[in-house]
Protein backbone atom coordinates (compact mmCIF):
# COMPACT_ATOMS: atom_id res chain seq x y z
CA UNK A 1 0.00 0.00 0.00
CA UNK A 2 3.01 2.39 1.09
CA UNK A 3 4.42 1.60 -2.18
CA UNK A 4 1.40 2.27 -4.63
CA UNK A 5 1.80 5.62 -2.26
CA UNK A 6 5.20 6.80 -3.08
CA UNK A 7 5.02 6.20 -7.18
CA UNK A 8 1.97 9.03 -8.02
CA UNK A 9 4.60 10.97 -5.49
CA UNK A 10 7.54 10.15 -7.16
CA UNK A 11 5.89 10.58 -10.75
CA UNK A 12 4.71 14.33 -9.76
CA UNK A 13 8.63 15.41 -8.63
CA UNK A 14 9.64 14.64 -12.10
CA UNK A 15 7.47 16.05 -13.76
CA UNK A 16 7.79 19.60 -11.66
CA UNK A 17 11.68 18.94 -12.10
CA UNK A 18 11.28 18.48 -16.01
CA UNK A 19 8.48 21.20 -16.66
CA UNK A 20 10.23 23.71 -14.58
CA UNK A 21 7.39 24.21 -11.82
CA UNK A 22 9.93 24.72 -9.17
CA UNK A 23 12.00 27.50 -10.73
CA UNK A 24 13.94 29.42 -7.86
CA UNK A 25 14.32 32.81 -8.57
CA UNK A 26 16.74 33.90 -11.24
CA UNK A 27 17.27 37.08 -12.98
CA UNK A 28 17.93 36.69 -16.87
CA UNK A 29 22.16 36.43 -17.05
CA UNK A 30 22.35 40.22 -18.25
CA UNK A 31 21.36 41.19 -14.93
CA UNK A 32 24.37 40.82 -12.82
CA UNK A 33 26.76 42.08 -10.92
CA UNK A 34 28.69 45.22 -12.10
CA UNK A 35 26.24 46.15 -15.25
CA UNK A 36 25.33 49.16 -16.46
CA UNK A 37 21.93 50.43 -17.21
CA UNK A 38 20.45 52.77 -19.61
CA UNK A 39 19.72 56.43 -18.15
CA UNK A 40 16.62 58.26 -19.13
CA UNK A 41 14.54 55.77 -20.67
CA UNK A 42 12.45 52.56 -19.20
CA UNK A 43 14.70 49.61 -17.70
CA UNK A 44 13.11 46.32 -18.07
CA UNK A 45 14.15 43.50 -15.61
CA UNK A 46 13.04 39.94 -16.48
CA UNK A 47 13.81 36.46 -15.21
CA UNK A 48 12.17 33.57 -14.35
CA UNK A 49 10.86 31.88 -10.96
CA UNK A 50 7.59 29.62 -9.69
CA UNK A 51 4.57 30.35 -11.80
CA UNK A 52 2.04 32.79 -10.07
CA UNK A 53 4.78 34.16 -7.71
CA UNK A 54 4.56 37.52 -6.64
CA UNK A 55 8.30 39.66 -7.32
CA UNK A 56 9.79 42.53 -6.19
CA UNK A 57 12.36 44.71 -7.47
CA UNK A 58 13.86 47.23 -5.81
CA UNK A 59 16.61 49.82 -7.29
CA UNK A 60 17.14 52.90 -5.74
CA UNK A 61 14.02 54.98 -4.85
CA UNK A 62 12.11 52.71 -7.20
CA UNK A 63 9.96 49.66 -5.88
CA UNK A 64 8.30 47.46 -8.57
CA UNK A 65 6.06 44.34 -8.20
CA UNK A 66 5.05 42.07 -10.69
CA UNK A 67 3.34 38.20 -10.57
CA UNK A 68 4.81 35.23 -12.11
CA UNK A 69 2.86 33.81 -15.31
CA UNK A 70 2.31 30.29 -15.58
CA UNK A 71 5.29 29.33 -17.06
CA UNK A 72 6.76 31.16 -14.59
CA UNK A 73 8.33 34.19 -16.57
CA UNK A 74 8.21 37.63 -14.99
CA UNK A 75 9.42 41.27 -16.30
CA UNK A 76 8.80 44.86 -15.18
CA UNK A 77 10.13 47.80 -15.72
CA UNK A 78 12.00 50.55 -14.13
CA UNK A 79 11.20 54.30 -14.81
CA UNK A 80 13.76 56.00 -16.62
CA UNK A 81 17.21 56.41 -14.27
CA UNK A 82 19.45 59.23 -14.06
CA UNK A 83 22.96 58.23 -14.48
CA UNK A 84 25.37 57.57 -11.50
CA UNK A 85 29.01 56.81 -11.38
CA UNK A 86 28.16 55.36 -7.52
CA UNK A 87 27.57 51.36 -7.76
CA UNK A 88 24.64 50.29 -6.39
CA UNK A 89 22.39 47.09 -4.86
CA UNK A 90 19.77 46.06 -6.70
CA UNK A 91 17.38 43.79 -4.54
CA UNK A 92 15.22 41.32 -6.60
CA UNK A 93 13.15 39.42 -4.23
CA UNK A 94 10.49 35.83 -4.42
CA UNK A 95 10.66 33.24 -2.85
CA UNK A 96 14.42 33.73 -2.37
CA UNK A 97 16.30 37.31 -2.62
CA UNK A 98 19.13 38.12 -5.00
CA UNK A 99 21.32 41.41 -4.95
CA UNK A 100 22.69 42.08 -7.45
CA UNK A 101 25.46 44.76 -6.60
CA UNK A 102 28.09 47.76 -7.89
CA UNK A 103 25.16 48.51 -10.25
CA UNK A 104 26.34 51.78 -12.55
CA UNK A 105 23.58 53.98 -14.50
CA UNK A 106 24.75 55.55 -17.66
CA UNK A 107 25.09 54.73 -21.52
CA UNK A 108 24.57 51.11 -22.93
CA UNK A 109 25.63 50.58 -26.72
CA UNK A 110 25.71 47.29 -28.07
CA UNK A 111 28.56 46.52 -30.53
CA UNK A 112 28.54 44.13 -33.16
CA UNK A 113 29.75 42.70 -36.63
CA UNK A 114 32.06 40.83 -37.93
CA UNK A 115 36.37 40.57 -38.28
CA UNK A 116 36.50 44.16 -37.61
CA UNK A 117 34.57 44.93 -35.18
CA UNK A 118 36.32 42.22 -32.93
CA UNK A 119 39.49 43.21 -34.19
CA UNK A 120 41.41 42.94 -30.89
CA UNK A 121 42.51 46.07 -28.74
CA UNK A 122 45.75 44.59 -28.73
CA UNK A 123 46.41 45.24 -32.42
CA UNK A 124 46.42 49.09 -32.09
CA UNK A 125 48.72 50.19 -30.02
CA UNK A 126 47.23 53.73 -29.91
CA UNK A 127 44.21 52.09 -28.83
CA UNK A 128 45.98 50.10 -26.05
CA UNK A 129 47.75 53.10 -24.56
CA UNK A 130 44.50 54.29 -23.32
CA UNK A 131 44.03 51.69 -21.27
CA UNK A 132 45.10 52.53 -18.26
CA UNK A 133 43.54 56.07 -18.53
CA UNK A 134 40.06 54.27 -19.25
CA UNK A 135 37.23 54.69 -16.30
CA UNK A 136 33.61 53.75 -15.83
CA UNK A 137 33.70 51.46 -18.67
CA UNK A 138 32.09 48.19 -18.23
CA UNK A 139 31.70 45.50 -20.73
CA UNK A 140 29.57 42.00 -21.14
CA UNK A 141 30.85 40.11 -24.33
CA UNK A 142 28.45 37.63 -25.55
CA UNK A 143 29.86 34.34 -26.36
CA UNK A 144 30.42 33.51 -30.26
CA UNK A 145 28.25 30.54 -30.37
CA UNK A 146 25.12 29.51 -33.10
CA UNK A 147 21.49 27.98 -31.85
CA UNK A 148 18.95 26.41 -34.44
CA UNK A 149 16.31 27.73 -32.21
CA UNK A 150 16.04 31.52 -30.56
CA UNK A 151 18.05 31.31 -26.94
CA UNK A 152 16.61 33.01 -23.86
CA UNK A 153 19.87 33.50 -22.50
CA UNK A 154 23.46 34.94 -23.47
CA UNK A 155 26.18 33.53 -23.02
CA UNK A 156 28.10 35.99 -20.77
CA UNK A 157 29.16 38.23 -17.89
CA UNK A 158 29.34 42.09 -17.25
CA UNK A 159 33.38 42.59 -16.09
CA UNK A 160 34.63 45.87 -14.75
CA UNK A 161 37.34 45.76 -17.96
CA UNK A 162 37.47 47.81 -21.41
CA UNK A 163 35.66 45.81 -24.47
CA UNK A 164 37.97 43.13 -26.17
CA UNK A 165 36.96 45.06 -29.16
CA UNK A 166 39.48 47.93 -30.22
CA UNK A 167 36.67 49.99 -31.80
CA UNK A 168 34.26 48.82 -29.03
CA UNK A 169 36.77 50.05 -26.41
CA UNK A 170 37.98 53.47 -28.21
CA UNK A 171 34.26 54.32 -28.59
CA UNK A 172 33.30 53.83 -25.09
CA UNK A 173 36.23 55.63 -24.28
CA UNK A 174 36.07 58.65 -25.78
CA UNK A 175 32.39 58.50 -25.46
CA UNK A 176 32.59 58.30 -21.45
CA UNK A 177 35.24 61.81 -21.73
CA UNK A 178 33.01 63.41 -23.54
CA UNK A 179 29.44 62.43 -22.21
CA UNK A 180 30.96 62.14 -18.95
CA UNK A 181 29.10 59.41 -17.89
CA UNK A 182 29.69 55.51 -17.72
CA UNK A 183 29.65 53.19 -20.90
CA UNK A 184 28.56 49.79 -21.18
CA UNK A 185 29.29 47.86 -24.01
CA UNK A 186 27.24 44.77 -24.96
CA UNK A 187 29.80 43.17 -27.72
CA UNK A 188 28.56 40.65 -29.54
CA UNK A 189 30.43 39.97 -32.84
CA UNK A 190 32.00 37.20 -34.74
CA UNK A 191 34.28 37.66 -38.00
CA UNK A 192 33.23 36.38 -41.73
CA UNK A 193 29.01 36.61 -40.68
CA UNK A 194 26.87 38.39 -42.96
CA UNK A 195 24.08 40.16 -42.14
CA UNK A 196 22.12 37.25 -42.88
CA UNK A 197 23.42 35.49 -40.10
CA UNK A 198 22.22 38.23 -37.78
CA UNK A 199 18.80 38.00 -39.38
CA UNK A 200 15.91 37.01 -37.16
CA UNK A 201 13.98 34.01 -38.84
CA UNK A 202 10.52 36.22 -39.40
CA UNK A 203 12.75 38.59 -42.08
CA UNK A 204 11.75 36.24 -44.49
CA UNK A 205 8.17 37.40 -44.63
CA UNK A 206 9.64 40.68 -46.05
CA UNK A 207 12.59 39.28 -48.34
CA UNK A 208 12.12 36.66 -50.17
CA UNK A 209 15.84 35.94 -51.14
CA UNK A 210 16.01 35.26 -47.09
CA UNK A 211 12.96 32.92 -47.31
CA UNK A 212 14.87 30.76 -50.41
CA UNK A 213 18.41 30.98 -48.07
CA UNK A 214 16.19 29.29 -45.04
CA UNK A 215 13.98 26.93 -46.63
CA UNK A 216 17.29 25.26 -48.55
CA UNK A 217 18.56 26.12 -44.61
CA UNK A 218 15.98 23.92 -43.44
CA UNK A 219 16.47 20.87 -45.37
CA UNK A 220 19.99 20.82 -45.65
CA UNK A 221 20.32 17.64 -42.92
CA UNK A 222 24.03 18.03 -42.99
CA UNK A 223 24.58 21.17 -42.38
CA UNK A 224 21.83 20.99 -39.46
CA UNK A 225 23.33 17.97 -37.89
CA UNK A 226 27.10 19.08 -38.34
CA UNK A 227 25.73 22.11 -36.10
CA UNK A 228 24.06 20.25 -33.73
CA UNK A 229 27.37 18.04 -33.68
CA UNK A 230 29.53 21.62 -33.19
CA UNK A 231 27.15 23.17 -30.17
CA UNK A 232 27.23 19.71 -28.37
CA UNK A 233 31.09 19.28 -28.23
CA UNK A 234 32.00 19.15 -24.92
CA UNK A 235 35.47 20.30 -25.67
CA UNK A 236 34.39 23.09 -28.12
CA UNK A 237 34.62 22.93 -31.55
CA UNK A 238 37.66 23.19 -33.88
CA UNK A 239 38.58 26.41 -36.11
CA UNK A 240 37.06 24.54 -39.22
CA UNK A 241 33.66 23.92 -37.45
CA UNK A 242 34.32 27.43 -35.88
CA UNK A 243 34.30 29.24 -39.62
CA UNK A 244 31.84 26.64 -40.77
CA UNK A 245 28.93 27.55 -38.17
CA UNK A 246 29.52 31.64 -38.35
CA UNK A 247 28.74 31.67 -41.73
CA UNK A 248 24.93 30.04 -41.30
CA UNK A 249 22.35 32.15 -41.45
CA UNK A 250 20.14 33.19 -38.96
CA UNK A 251 21.46 31.05 -36.19
CA UNK A 252 24.28 33.77 -34.79
CA UNK A 253 21.31 36.15 -34.50
CA UNK A 254 19.42 33.30 -32.36
CA UNK A 255 22.52 32.48 -30.08
CA UNK A 256 23.83 36.31 -30.01
CA UNK A 257 21.68 38.88 -30.58
CA UNK A 258 17.91 37.60 -30.02
CA UNK A 259 18.84 36.88 -26.13
CA UNK A 260 19.97 40.56 -25.58
CA UNK A 261 16.55 41.96 -26.19
CA UNK A 262 15.03 43.71 -24.94
CA UNK A 263 17.64 45.24 -22.67
CA UNK A 264 17.52 48.72 -22.41
CA UNK A 265 20.51 50.45 -24.40
CA UNK A 266 21.31 53.69 -26.34
CA UNK A 267 21.96 52.14 -29.56
CA UNK A 268 23.96 49.41 -31.81
CA UNK A 269 27.31 50.50 -33.40
CA UNK A 270 27.66 48.11 -36.56
CA UNK A 271 30.78 47.16 -38.67
CA UNK A 272 29.57 44.70 -40.68
CA UNK A 273 29.21 44.37 -44.91
CA UNK A 274 32.93 43.00 -46.07
CA UNK A 275 30.98 39.44 -46.05
CA UNK A 276 28.55 41.06 -48.26
CA UNK A 277 30.77 42.82 -50.94
CA UNK A 278 31.84 39.83 -52.96
CA UNK A 279 28.96 40.23 -55.25
CA UNK A 280 27.73 43.46 -57.42
CA UNK A 281 24.28 41.89 -57.09
CA UNK A 282 21.78 39.66 -56.38
CA UNK A 283 22.23 35.98 -54.80
CA UNK A 284 24.87 33.62 -55.83
CA UNK A 285 23.64 29.88 -56.43
CA UNK A 286 25.35 27.79 -53.96
CA UNK A 287 28.49 25.39 -55.31
CA UNK A 288 30.84 23.46 -53.22
CA UNK A 289 33.20 26.35 -53.53
CA UNK A 290 31.49 28.98 -52.33
CA UNK A 291 28.61 27.32 -50.04
CA UNK A 292 29.40 30.43 -47.41
CA UNK A 293 28.35 33.29 -50.31
CA UNK A 294 25.08 32.76 -50.64
CA UNK A 295 24.57 36.41 -49.08
CA UNK A 296 22.64 39.25 -50.64
CA UNK A 297 25.24 41.42 -52.63
CA UNK A 298 26.06 44.65 -52.36
CA UNK A 299 23.64 47.07 -54.48
CA UNK A 300 20.97 45.63 -52.32
CA UNK A 301 22.66 45.32 -48.70
CA UNK A 302 21.45 48.73 -48.81
CA UNK A 303 17.40 48.31 -48.59
CA UNK A 304 18.03 45.11 -46.58
CA UNK A 305 20.10 47.17 -44.02
CA UNK A 306 17.35 49.58 -43.58
CA UNK A 307 14.67 46.55 -43.01
CA UNK A 308 16.73 45.13 -40.49
CA UNK A 309 17.27 47.85 -38.31
CA UNK A 310 13.54 48.20 -38.32
CA UNK A 311 13.25 44.75 -37.38
CA UNK A 312 15.66 45.23 -34.34
CA UNK A 313 13.70 48.17 -33.01
CA UNK A 314 11.05 46.18 -33.16
CA UNK A 315 12.59 43.45 -31.17
CA UNK A 316 13.85 46.10 -28.54
CA UNK A 317 10.28 48.12 -28.29
CA UNK A 318 12.29 51.12 -29.25
CA UNK A 319 11.59 52.66 -32.36
CA UNK A 320 13.99 55.37 -31.52
CA UNK A 321 17.00 52.80 -31.02
CA UNK A 322 19.89 54.55 -32.50
CA UNK A 323 22.06 52.89 -34.98
CA UNK A 324 25.32 53.91 -36.09
CA UNK A 325 26.52 52.47 -39.10
CA UNK A 326 30.73 51.92 -39.47
CA UNK A 327 31.39 52.57 -43.49
CA UNK A 328 33.83 50.24 -44.89
CA UNK A 329 37.00 52.19 -45.46
CA UNK A 330 39.86 52.41 -48.12
CA UNK A 331 40.70 48.55 -49.60
CA UNK A 332 42.21 47.71 -52.86
CA UNK A 333 40.46 44.45 -53.98
CA UNK A 334 37.09 44.15 -55.95
CA UNK A 335 34.28 41.96 -55.78
CA UNK A 336 34.51 37.99 -56.99
CA UNK A 337 34.05 38.96 -60.19
CA UNK A 338 36.47 41.32 -60.49
CA UNK A 339 39.44 40.78 -57.61
CA UNK A 340 41.96 42.93 -59.28
CA UNK A 341 41.21 46.20 -59.58
CA UNK A 342 42.01 50.21 -60.29
CA UNK A 343 41.75 50.91 -56.96
CA UNK A 344 41.50 54.63 -58.03
CA UNK A 345 39.26 54.68 -60.34
CA UNK A 346 35.34 55.65 -59.86
CA UNK A 347 34.04 53.12 -62.68
CA UNK A 348 35.50 49.49 -61.07
CA UNK A 349 33.61 47.11 -59.10
CA UNK A 350 34.47 48.10 -55.53
CA UNK A 351 33.68 49.14 -52.03
CA UNK A 352 32.48 51.87 -53.44
CA UNK A 353 29.23 50.66 -54.20
CA UNK A 354 28.89 48.95 -50.88
CA UNK A 355 29.68 52.48 -49.38
CA UNK A 356 27.06 54.04 -51.35
CA UNK A 357 24.39 51.31 -49.86
CA UNK A 358 25.58 51.22 -46.23
CA UNK A 359 24.89 55.25 -46.71
CA UNK A 360 21.13 54.54 -47.29
CA UNK A 361 20.82 53.81 -43.54
CA UNK A 362 20.36 57.51 -43.39
CA UNK A 363 16.80 57.27 -45.15
CA UNK A 364 15.97 56.35 -41.30
CA UNK A 365 15.26 58.60 -38.76
CA UNK A 366 18.01 57.99 -35.87
CA UNK A 367 21.08 56.60 -37.74
CA UNK A 368 24.06 58.20 -38.57
CA UNK A 369 27.50 56.82 -40.28
CA UNK A 370 30.73 57.23 -39.36
CA UNK A 371 33.13 58.14 -42.31
CA UNK A 372 36.52 55.71 -42.91
CA UNK A 373 37.12 57.38 -46.64
CA UNK A 374 40.24 58.34 -45.28
CA UNK A 375 41.34 54.94 -43.77
CA UNK A 376 41.74 51.50 -44.64
CA UNK A 377 44.73 49.67 -46.49
CA UNK A 378 45.26 49.02 -50.16
CA UNK A 379 45.80 45.29 -49.14
CA UNK A 380 45.12 44.27 -45.74
CA UNK A 381 41.19 43.74 -44.98
CA UNK A 382 41.96 43.74 -41.62
CA UNK A 383 43.56 47.78 -41.33
CA UNK A 384 45.04 48.85 -37.73
CA UNK A 385 43.70 52.65 -38.21
CA UNK A 386 40.74 52.07 -35.96
CA UNK A 387 41.42 54.78 -33.75
CA UNK A 388 39.94 57.66 -35.56
CA UNK A 389 37.04 54.74 -36.26
CA UNK A 390 35.94 54.84 -32.14
CA UNK A 391 36.75 59.03 -31.83
CA UNK A 392 34.20 59.50 -34.65
CA UNK A 393 31.55 56.58 -33.47
CA UNK A 394 31.86 58.81 -30.14
CA UNK A 395 30.86 62.33 -31.79
CA UNK A 396 28.33 61.26 -33.22
CA UNK A 397 27.02 59.48 -29.95
CA UNK A 398 27.91 62.90 -28.25
CA UNK A 399 25.87 64.87 -30.62
CA UNK A 400 22.97 62.67 -31.45
CA UNK A 401 22.06 60.76 -28.81
CA UNK A 402 23.58 62.96 -25.81
CA UNK A 403 22.66 66.27 -27.50
CA UNK A 404 26.55 68.06 -27.12
CA UNK A 405 27.22 70.79 -28.77
CA UNK A 406 30.27 69.20 -31.63
CA UNK A 407 30.99 68.35 -34.84
CA UNK A 408 30.71 64.89 -35.19
CA UNK A 409 30.69 65.00 -39.23
CA UNK A 410 33.05 66.08 -42.00
CA UNK A 411 31.58 68.09 -45.15
CA UNK A 412 28.54 66.38 -46.84
CA UNK A 413 27.23 66.90 -50.56
CA UNK A 414 24.31 69.26 -50.61
CA UNK A 415 24.07 70.34 -53.97
CA UNK A 416 25.91 71.25 -57.55
CA UNK A 417 26.10 74.26 -59.63
CA UNK A 418 26.81 74.10 -63.41
CA UNK A 419 28.51 76.96 -64.86
CA UNK A 420 29.98 77.13 -68.44
CA UNK A 421 32.40 74.02 -68.18
CA UNK A 422 32.88 74.17 -63.95
CA UNK A 423 30.67 72.13 -61.38
CA UNK A 424 30.60 74.02 -58.16
CA UNK A 425 29.84 71.73 -55.09
CA UNK A 426 28.26 72.37 -52.05
CA UNK A 427 28.64 71.13 -48.87
CA UNK A 428 27.21 71.15 -45.52
CA UNK A 429 29.01 70.59 -42.83
CA UNK A 430 31.52 73.16 -44.51
CA UNK A 431 32.64 75.85 -42.47
CA UNK A 432 36.61 75.58 -42.75
CA UNK A 433 36.79 73.50 -46.00
CA UNK A 434 40.10 72.80 -46.63
CA UNK A 435 42.48 70.11 -47.31
CA UNK A 436 44.48 68.25 -44.93
CA UNK A 437 47.70 68.02 -46.79
CA UNK A 438 47.20 72.05 -48.07
CA UNK A 439 47.17 70.55 -51.58
CA UNK A 440 44.20 70.76 -54.53
CA UNK A 441 41.25 68.43 -53.46
CA UNK A 442 42.26 64.96 -54.86
CA UNK A 443 39.51 62.35 -55.37
CA UNK A 444 37.09 64.26 -57.82
CA UNK A 445 36.31 62.62 -60.92
CA UNK A 446 33.26 64.25 -63.39
CA UNK A 447 31.84 63.42 -67.09
CA UNK A 448 29.54 64.99 -69.48
CA UNK A 449 26.47 63.24 -70.75
CA UNK A 450 28.86 60.04 -72.17
CA UNK A 451 30.17 59.30 -68.50
CA UNK A 452 33.70 59.25 -69.59
CA UNK A 453 35.21 59.23 -66.30
CA UNK A 454 38.54 62.45 -66.32
CA UNK A 455 40.05 62.86 -62.86
CA UNK A 456 38.94 66.76 -62.06
CA UNK A 457 40.50 69.88 -61.37
CA UNK A 458 39.65 70.66 -58.05
CA UNK A 459 40.10 74.32 -56.27
CA UNK A 460 38.56 75.37 -53.50
CA UNK A 461 36.95 79.01 -53.09
CA UNK A 462 34.46 80.31 -50.33
CA UNK A 463 33.98 76.54 -48.93
CA UNK A 464 32.68 75.39 -52.08
CA UNK A 465 34.82 73.25 -54.41
CA UNK A 466 35.07 74.39 -58.30
CA UNK A 467 35.95 71.23 -60.54
CA UNK A 468 36.78 71.40 -64.51
CA UNK A 469 38.36 69.29 -66.85
CA UNK A 470 39.84 70.61 -70.28
CA UNK A 471 38.51 67.73 -72.13
CA UNK A 472 35.17 68.33 -71.01
CA UNK A 473 33.18 70.89 -72.24
CA UNK A 474 29.88 70.29 -70.82
CA UNK A 475 30.22 68.46 -67.21
CA UNK A 476 27.38 67.07 -65.84
CA UNK A 477 28.49 64.53 -63.33
CA UNK A 478 30.18 63.90 -60.29
CA UNK A 479 31.89 61.03 -58.24
CA UNK A 480 34.11 61.89 -55.24
CA UNK A 481 35.71 59.34 -53.23
CA UNK A 482 33.91 56.88 -55.27
CA UNK A 483 37.10 54.22 -55.29
CA UNK A 484 38.10 51.13 -53.95
CA UNK A 485 40.78 52.92 -51.53
CA UNK A 486 40.78 56.62 -53.05
CA UNK A 487 43.45 59.41 -52.00
CA UNK A 488 41.50 61.80 -50.03
CA UNK A 489 42.43 65.13 -48.61
CA UNK A 490 39.01 66.87 -47.87
CA UNK A 491 38.22 68.26 -44.64
CA UNK A 492 36.18 70.77 -42.82
CA UNK A 493 37.77 73.00 -39.70
CA UNK A 494 37.12 69.63 -37.11
CA UNK A 495 39.69 68.08 -39.44
CA UNK A 496 36.89 65.45 -40.24
CA UNK A 497 36.45 63.79 -43.88
CA UNK A 498 34.36 64.91 -46.51
CA UNK A 499 31.62 61.90 -47.31
CA UNK A 500 31.90 60.26 -50.76
CA UNK A 501 28.95 60.50 -53.15
CA UNK A 502 28.24 60.28 -56.76
CA UNK A 503 25.22 62.37 -58.68
CA UNK A 504 24.97 60.32 -61.62
CA UNK A 505 21.66 58.44 -60.41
Amino acid sequence: MKKSLLIPSLILLIFISTFGFAQELKPNNLFCNGMVLQQNMPVPVWGTAKPNQKIKVVFGKQKVSTTTNRNGKWSIKLAPLKASKIGRDMIISGSSKIKISNVLVGEVWICSGQSNMQFSVNNVPEIKSLIPFAKNIRTFEVKRQVSLKEAEQASGTWTETNPSSAVAFDFAFFLENIGDVPVGIILSSWGSSSIEAWMPRDMENDLPYFKSIMDDFDKDTATRNRLEKAINTPNGWNNKEDIFMRRQPNVVYNAMMKPLAPYACRGLVWYQGERNARYLTGVPEVTEANWFHRVVGIKEYGDVLKLWIERYRQEWQNKNMYFSIVMLPGYGKGTHATPNIDSKNPTEESWAWMRESQLKALELPNTSVANTIDLGSETNIHPTDKFPVGQRLALLAAKYTLNQNVVAEGPIFDKVDIENNTLIVHFKNNIGLKTNNRKAPSGFWIADKSLNWQMAEAEIIEETVVLQNKSIKKPLYIRYAFAGKPDVNLVNNAELPAYPFRTDF
